[in-house]
């Protein structure tokens, strides 16, 4: 594999200092540091396009200086970068062959996606593509479509992009290209609020991560951790906590080994300490999960309450309060609100202060689909034999 097609292009540490200017919840400093940060990789990656796109959204250009200045020497470092690629590009048309010029082109669709040129890059990424005279380069042309996708919020560029890169891959795609695009569908699916997807995906490719171009690896662990513990069962999530990738990346993510094994241990009020932690740490920062906050957290809360009441016909009211570290209002509140939404299987005794399971259980489930099915079968047959009549 060329060595372009692993560089982050886009850049997507862009976007998320972007999100992190213009996040109301940032702190000054967090801005400031963005900020820093942001200007670097734009004057890094001379991104006029992407400049000048930030520019005339006000919301985010009232975080950035006007500088003029820097606009015109990035703008002036494009046009002798394109101009001599357009040079490269006319001598491999006149006098060199199509492996030449498929590299001129290619080089000249990874440089508009650098500098943030969405508009220019789509089409110079399918002139490419046209010329490419293998399969593993058409991937890689695919997969810059997909960062495209991704750097820009844009779900069908993502998803056409995906598909194509999908079926490419079967047609004579290699290992390292087939783990990216599962880790770039993971990412993706993490997104738009599919964690069970996410997590199936990014599971799958922990172990053979490479995708550094898009996320980082200690990031991918962090994803993969968090869209597992909302989608999958206790035994699943043993399995994966005792993965060496887990085992390995998991101190280096603050309260995370608390957050996990809270839930594991049933330690309840650690783990709502530990869920607090999480939420401002990890989802409200971060552009890929931070609108999925609200959800992520009610869906852990209900989870927890599930995971304690399965335990006991019925249990205290003060007792779980206490055992989730929160008062016996918030409790009855909390546990009101879900079990009337349909979430909790459970009613609440206020005379007696407790509250009753409602689960049915595994037999009786059984018993219920056998009755139900039968009545099918039963209605079936009838009609079959009005029909033979």
């Amino acid at each position: 594999m060329e060595d372009d097609s692993i560089t982050p292009i886009p850049n997507p540490v862009v976007q998320q200092q972007v999100f992190l200017l213009q996040r109301d919840g940032s702190s000054e400093s967090t801005q400031r540091q963005a900020l820093e940060k942001l200007l670097h990789n734009i004057d890094q990656d001379e991104m006029a396009p992407y400049l000048t796109f930030l520019l005339s959204d006000a919301r985010i250009a009232a975080h950035l200086p006007q500088n003029e200045d820097r606009l015109q020497e990035l703008r002036a470092k494009n046009e002798n970068e394109l101009a001599r690629l357009e040079a490269l590009q006319k001598q491999a048309e006149d006098s060199e062959g199509d492996v030449e010029l498929h590299t001129v082109l290619k080089q000249r669709a990874m440089y508009l996606a650098r500098i943030g040129d969405k508009d220019g890059a789509l089409p110079a990424i399918d002139e490419a593509f046209a010329k490419a005279t293998g399969t593993g380069s058409r991937i890689d042309l695919t997969l810059l479509k997909i960062r495209l996708g991704l750097f820009y919020g844009d779900t069908d560029l993502t998803q056409a992009s995906m598909t194509i890169a999908a079926s490419l891959i079967e047609e004579g795609g290699d290992w390292d290209r087939r783990n990216r695009l599962t880790a770039y569908r993971g990412v993706y699916a993490a997104s738009i609020r599919d964690f069970e997807t996410a997590s199936k995906l990014c599971t799958e490719a922990l172990s053979t991560f490479t995708a550094t171009e898009l996320i980082e690896y200690l990031e991918f662990v962090l994803l993969t951790i968090l869209t597992s513990m909302v989608s999958r069962s206790r035994r699943e999530l043993k399995k994966l906590m005792e993965s060496p990738e887990v085992l390995q990346a998991i101190d280096d993510l603050p309260f995370m080994r608390e957050y996990t094994s809270a839930l594991y241990n049933s330690e309840y009020a650690l783990f709502f300490r530990t869920l607090a932690e999480i939420e401002q740490r990890y989802l409200l920062p971060s552009r890929v999960l931070s609108r999925h906050t609200q959800y992520y957290v009610r869906e852990m809360r209900i989870i927890s309450f599930s995971q304690l009441l399965e335990s006991y016909r019925s249990v205290a009211l003060d007792s779980m309060a206490a055992a989730f570290g929160v008062s016996s209002d918030y409790m009855d509140q909390e546990l009101s609100r879900f079990i009337s939404a349909g979430r909790l299987p459970a009613v609440i005794d206020k005379v007696d202060g407790i509250i009753e399971n409602r689960r049915p259980d595994q037999k009786n489930a059984q018993y219920g689909r056998i009755i139900k099915e039968g009545d099918v079968l039963l209605n079936s047959l009838q009609k079959l034999s009005r029909t033979a009549l």
